[in-house]
């Protein structure tokens, strides 16, 4: 009985030894209830239904916390088995003296009861108190307007104080099961040990490179179609695989390259540099992966959501061009009256036409044969095989672009939003043309700048008059077995748009009367608000902004705190090394010295390795952004530099905060 009322009493003890890796460790769980907790709270959150637009960042709020309780069980579970590893020495001095196997297990249940505890409660009431802060923050990425009230949910308390429980019983059974499994003697002798050096190094570290290999090249050549988001799993498959064998075996078998070449290797520098970095990668080595995959993930993250959030407003006019677009049946003479209107409009609310735009389209659904310059019916394709074709006459062109071009008969200029055209003649159903040229830009059509995504291509075919719009639509219909025919070359649109250029405060307003009078229009068939369609692009992306954001801060908070188990660990098994050193000879300068290349070359190894990671996949994500229209490379390449920049300085700076507590603890 008097063991079972000490054994708290001993666990809140061990915890307060051993507050070196214990401090950082419950700062991550601290973190990880409070982002849980954050995410859970919006979701739970009455505004969130009630929000206009806001399905949006709800659903991507959903998404990323269901990503969020994956990477926090796995990350926690492993940070825990770095605890595990500096109490086994204890733990197992503990059975030497006397203590049986369940008391071991119960003092291990009130250690995680008691960060169980502490954790939940500093992290739900930190949320409890920015909960409000960080609603308004996803407002303002998302641009959702509400006046937001103070706002407690119950459920997201329950549903977290259920989540870590588990969690934390994860925890607890892992490191039961690590110390069940073991003799009290292993115990003593086990936290000197590092991951076992894996046998067969040059099988795997082959293996590694092609998996790498495998990863990059799936990246680099990957397209935008329905197959992206399965590539781009697969590809990080391959390179967190491929990076973990080349840490664990490709490294190691490298520097034992080098310790049989013995002009490099019996130097006094290289030889201690090679000796010592041949250990460490020996024993640590998976946890090096580990912080590279973490900085890749981080830089990733960071790079999408600064580019997103500088890009916005790209993407969301990619989609609507104007403000507003009504669509007539095609002999409306509504254009007649829409300067007049337009014009009174803007006088009344003080806003700037910047295009009022009329034209005649026929838009159709086709097919493409790879690689070549003939159109096809699009009947039985994929979707991904569709492609929109709109025909113009020559006169509606040469007025969106404010042009006196001309045409000749059979001829035509061919547009594409997406991967040139680059053919000189083009069959549209049987009906062959002559390509006169290719222009670089028609408005309400915007095109992809780099121009490299087929699967988003639209084409536009702007035609001499309205007699050879007749002959391509004609082709189309019978190809397509169209029975009324008459009827269908008469079914085309007239498409009356606006866009404005004034305070966006008064062109709601503008534009709510501008829709109300298009309606009520003779001939009117239907009508697109381009200000509403961007306001539901930007929630969107505003949710998915927010969970970038969130999720860039967890990866560098998981990278720093392995990165300072590291250096704990690795500071105590250098203790010995540093005395072994003295006595054959070294003064504390060459010791320092080899000391501080080993360091820097085995802590700057995963940066590099990040970097690349990065760059390899810089391609894929150029593909997964242009299938949200972001389709500008350079401002991606841009952000990826910048953010690449300010990473390597956030590293720099936390290598050098944890070498602080490595050097102390050497020194002791």
């Amino acid at each position: 009985m008097n063991k079972m009322k000490l054994l708290p009493v001993m666990a809140y003890r061990g915890v307060k030894q051993n507050r070196l890796v214990y401090r950082p460790y419950l700062l991550a769980c601290f973190f990880s209830v409070f982002s849980y907790y954050l995410f859970s709270s919006l979701l739970h959150n009455d505004l969130m239904e009630r929000l206009p637009k806001a399905a949006y960042a709800w659903m991507m709020l959903s998404i990323g916390k269901g990503l969020l309780s994956v990477i926090l069980l796995l990350f926690l579970l492993y940070a825990g088995s770095y605890l595990q590893k500096r109490r086994k020495r204890e733990l197992g001095l503990y059975s030497l003296l006397g203590l049986e196997r369940k008391h071991i297990g119960i003092l291990l249940f009130w250690e995680n009861a008691g960060m169980y505890l502490v954790s939940v409660s500093a992290g739900i009431i930190l949320g409890f108190v920015l909960n409000k802060l960080m609603f308004l923050l996803l407002l303002r990425m998302s641009r959702l307007q509400v006046d937001v009230v103070f706002y407690f949910s119950v459920e997201a308390v329950v549903e977290t104080l259920r989540y870590f429980a588990f969690v934390f019983l994860s925890v607890y059974i892992r490191s039961l099961w690590g110390f069940c499994r073991m003799k009290p003697t292993e115990l003593m002798s086990e936290s000197r040990k590092g991951e076992k050096e894996v046998k067969r190094v040059w099988l795997w570290s082959v293996i590694g490179g092609i998996l790498l290999v495998c990863g990059y090249y799936i990246s680099v050549t990957s397209k935008l179609d329905s197959m992206i988001f399965t590539d781009f799993f697969l590809a990080v498959f391959l390179v967190v695989l491929g990076t973990y064998f080349l840490f664990t075996s490709g490294s190691v078998a490298f520097l034992k390259f080098l310790k049989k070449r013995k002009y490099i290797y019996y130097r006094p520098a290289n030889q201690v540099t090679i000796s010592g970095m041949l250990y460490r990668m020996k024993k640590n080595a998976a946890g090096l992966s580990n912080i590279c995959i973490f900085s890749t993930m981080l830089l990733i993250t960071l790079t999408c959501t600064v580019t997103m959030w500088v890009g916005m407003d790209q993407i969301a006019y990619y989609d609507y061009p104007y403000d507003l677009q009504a669509a007539y049946s095609e002999n409306s003479d509504v254009m007649e009256k829409a300067w007049e209107k337009a014009e009174e409009l803007s006088e009344k609310y003080g806003q700037g036409i910047a295009r009022l735009d009329d034209y005649h389209a026929m838009k159709l659904d086709c097919g493409k044969q790879e690689d070549s310059n003939v159109f096809t019916s699009a009947a039985g394709l994929a979707f991904a095989d569709q492609y929109d074709v709109t025909l113009l006459t020559l006169d509606d062109y040469n007025r969106l672009e404010g042009e006196s071009r001309s045409l000749k008969e059979n001829e035509v200029f061919l547009y594409a939003t997406g991967t040139p055209f680059g053919f000189d003649t083009v069959n549209f159903m049987g009906v062959e043309a002559s390509v006169k040229d290719e222009p670089e830009r028609i408005y309400p059509y915007p095109q992809a700048k780099n121009r490299m995504f087929d699967f988003i291509s639209q084409y536009v075919i702007v035609v001499k008059d309205k007699a050879a719009l007749d002959r391509f639509v004609t082709a189309w219909a019978k190809m397509n077995g169209v029975t009324d025919l008459e009827g269908f070359l008469h079914s085309g649109t007239r498409e009356l748009c606006l866009l404005l250029d004034g305070n966006e405060t008064e062109r709601d307003a503008y534009i709510d009367e501008w829709s109300e009078w298009c309606q009520g229009q003779q001939d009117f068939l239907r009508l697109e608000n381009g200000l509403e369609g961007r306001d539901e692009d930007r929630a969107m992306n505003g949710g998915l902004l927010f969970i970038g954001m969130v999720f860039g801060i967890l990866f560098f908070v998981c990278f720093l705190l392995i990165m300072y188990f590291k250096q704990v660990s690795e500071g105590y098994e250098d203790q010995d090394s540093f005395g072994i050193m003295r006595k054959v000879g070294m003064s504390d300068e060459e010791i320092r010295a080899a000391i501080r290349r080993q360091i820097l070359l085995v802590f700057f190894l995963p940066l590099a390795g990040a970097l690349l990671h990065t760059a390899a996949g810089l391609v894929m994500v150029n593909g997964l952004l242009a299938a949200l229209r972001f389709f500008d490379t350079a401002l991606l390449i841009r952000c990826c530099v910048s953010v690449s920049a300010v990473v390597a300085v956030l590293y720099a700076g936390s290598y050098m905060m944890t070498a602080k507590t490595y050097y102390r603890i050497v020194r002791k």
